[in-house]
Parts: C-alpha cells; structure tokens; sequence
C-alpha cells in the first residue's frame, strides 16, 4: 500500500513538474520585486513583529516569511522563487490526493482529480507569477486543516487532529485574508458527509477566529490596500462577476463533465457531483467583490478549481464505467488529450504572456548594466515604483538612478522606452 502511494505522489509531482517547465527559464514580474523588497524587512526574525503590526500585509506573513528566507538564502535569482512555487503546487496536489480519505471523494476519484489538478491550466497565475504564491500557502494550510477535520470527524482520530485542524487554519488566515471562506467550506463537508449538527460546538472555534478576522481587516480599511483604493468592496456587482466567474472556471472540462455525468445518468457519484457544484462558487465568493473586473483573475480560482478537479474526475469515472471494449486504449486517449491540451497551452500561449509581463524590467535591467550614469524613464507601463525596486533589488543602485522629470534628464542620461508603450 505504501509502494503504491509513493508511487502515485511521484506520478503526481512529475505531472506538475512537466506543465510547469516554462517557468524554470522564466524571469520575475514586475510586481515581484516590490514584495521581495518588502520581504527584506518582514522576512527576517528581527521583523516579524512589524509585519504582524502592519494591518495591510500580516495577513501574508507566511508569504513574506517564505519570500525572505528564498532572498537570503539564493538572492533575487528568479529560480529558486519559481521552484518554490511549484513546490507548494506539488504539496497541494498531493493534499487533493490525501482528500480520498474522505469518503465522499474516494481513492479512485481522488487520483484522477489530483492529476487533473496538477496540469490544470485555469489556476495556472498562482504557480507562474511569484507575487499569487498566497494563494498555494492558503490552499496548503486551509485544505491541511479540513483534512485533518475529516480525520477528526469520520476517522475518530481524537482532539489532537482537531487541534491541528485549528492551527492550520490559523496558518492559512496568516496567508491570505480570503482564508475565511474556509469557515463555509466546513460546513459544506459537513453536509456532504451528513454529520448534522453533531460537530457544530467544534466549529464554532473556527467561525469566531474568522469573525475576528474579518473584524480587524475592515476595521483597518483605511490602511488596506485593497479596501482603501477602491479595487475591493462590498459594494461591488459580485451578482455578475460570481456566475461569470462560475461559468469561466467550469470551461470547457467541467460543462463536458456535466453533460457526460447527465447523458450516463451517472448516479453513484451524486453527492461528489453536488458538493463540486457547491464547493466552486463558495470559494470564489471572496474574490467576486472586485470592483475593477468583472471576473476573477486566474490565481484567485486556484480553491475553487478543486470543485472542479472532483467534477471532472466524476465525469471520467462515469465514461470509463460505460465502456465495454477496448477499456485501456479509449482511457489511455482521453488522458493523454487532457494533458497535452492543458500543458500545451501552459507551454505556448501562457509563458509568452508572462514573458511579454516581464519584458518592460528585464528590458530596464539589461540597460542598467550597460551604462553607469543615469536613465531616463520617458515612456514605460506600470507605476515607477516596480521599476526602482527592480533596481534596488537586482542591482543595489539607487532609485535616483531612474529620472523621471525630462526637466531632469540632461544630455548624459541614457533613454529608456519601451517601444510597446
């Protein structure tokens, strides 16, 4: 038995590994560098006591924590940054797999999503852009601490499981403020597995830490900022970004999923069936009151896409029950259409998207290292603030190296335009 799972925990991370090779030779973002900046102060043990005081960024203390270790440890060379996110993708794909200990999911379903999950293009963003990696720390604890719920509640695993179903929450709250949804999603297991209200003084806990939670960041919505730029609010049309978003995240693999689980009639996956349908818009819930899109951006459906790794996996296991001949070649075309569709767009269209993102500093960053006065930014994308860190951070100069009044410039400064500006 332990072969076995050793072997499909490798079998897994190779998945991952393979879709995400783009980002081996991918360099940082602009909005890394800004983070890893701020990681410097908050990262070490000397400023853990400032990020926990900043009431816009303790809410990512395990993210700066992390990001600071990685600068120390390698320095601002976008590889180590990138393997580490994969690293947490392959953890978290791993704790999907962990999720067929639940009966509701099962072994079988629970290999087929957790492959699906590794090579999943739509939440792609939170592995190849360094600055989403919130989003797999969130993941990493939230879903650690409904695993060990589970264990607590239908394997009698006594307080002890409980107790760390407690602390992880407590890590994935200090990982990302949407972590709060977890709260909701216990109490979607606990329908899907029919445990009524017999575990609701156990919950409680877990509610009222999120109800602090969400106290003290609107409480401090003057220094947020998400909440004090206006990017976020209650007010937001979340009735229109919510089902686009739903809609969005259930293409392609999902709408064909359900229209194979309908025109099978598949009845023993049910309840999985029902509990991705509710799963995926719970979890997107928190990202829906955004007021500058109406969708939710690709990282922010890394959560909810385990609603839909369970409802593709359903799908799958009801096609494969109906096949009578040539079981093994038919699955084995399936799979292998699956794959190279999600990596091939990983490979192709996606990495040029995040080269054309990285390009603008890559391009500044090379022309610093020719010339040794100063530069004049006369046209650029993005705020100068990316550009001075990337400066600082990469080359040590300073932000006045970077002039951005041409009143300032002077004949000895070098230009730099970006020509796709």
């Amino acid at each position: 038995m332990w072969r076995t799972h050793a072997l499909v925990l490798g079998l897994l991370a190779a998945l991952a590994i393979v879709a995400y090779l783009p980002v081996f030779t991918q360099p940082l973002m602009q909005d890394d560098y800004p983070l890893i900046e701020q990681a410097r102060l908050y990262g070490p043990a000397s400023g853990w006591h400032n990020v926990l005081a900043d009431s816009a960024f303790r809410y990512r203390s395990t993210f700066f924590l992390l990001t600071g270790a990685l600068d120390r440890l390698f320095g601002p060379s976008p590889l180590p940054f990138y393997l580490a996110a994969l690293g947490l993708h392959i953890l978290c794909t791993w704790l999907v797999y962990a999720l067929g200990a639940w009966r509701v999911v099962g072994g079988r379903v629970a290999v087929l999503a957790a492959g699906f999950f590794a090579v999943c293009e739509c939440h792609q963003e939170a592995i190849m852009w360094y600055s989403a990696v919130p989003e797999l720390l969130q993941f990493l604890f939230g879903v650690a601490a409904l695993l060990c719920w589970i264990w607590f509640v239908e394997k009698g695993g006594g307080w002890r499981w409980y107790a760390a179903s407690l602390g992880l929450f407590v890590l994935a709250l200090a990982s990302k403020e949407s972590a709060v949804i977890f709260v909701p999603l216990l109490l979607v297991l606990a329908w899907a597995s029919g445990t009524g209200r017999r575990w609701l003084a156990a919950w409680l806990p877990f509610a009222a830490l999120a109800g602090a939670d969400v106290w003290l960041i609107f409480w401090a919505q003057p220094y947020s900022f998400r909440l004090a730029d206006g990017s976020f609010s209650l007010h937001a049309p979340f009735w229109i970004t919510l089902p686009v978003s739903y809609a969005r995240l259930l293409w392609f693999w999902g709408l064909l999923s359900l229209l194979l689980l309908a025109i099978l009639r598949a009845r023993l996956q049910r309840q999985l069936v029902l509990t991705a349908l509710v799963w995926m818009p719970v979890a997107l819930l928190p990202y829906s009151f955004l007021t500058y899109m109406h969708r939710v951006p690709s990282r922010q459906t890394y959560l909810a896409s385990l609603g839909l790794a369970w409802l593709v996996a359903a799908g799958f296991c009801a096609f494969r029950a109906r096949l009578q001949l040539h079981r093994r070649s038919v699955t084995a075309v399936v799979v292998a259409i699956v794959l190279v569709a999600n990596i091939g767009y990983l490979w192709t269209k996606k990495r040029r998207q995040f080269l054309e993102r990285a390009a603008p500093t890559e391009a500044l960053l090379a022309l610093v290292r020719k010339v040794d006065g100063p530069i004049y930014m006369r046209c650029y994308p993005g705020p100068p603030l990316v550009y001075e860190a990337a400066l600082r951070v990469k080359t040590g100069k300073p932000a006045s190296t970077l002039i951005w009044d041409p009143a300032r410039a002077g004949a000895a400064a070098a230009e730099f335009c970006w020509p796709k500006r």
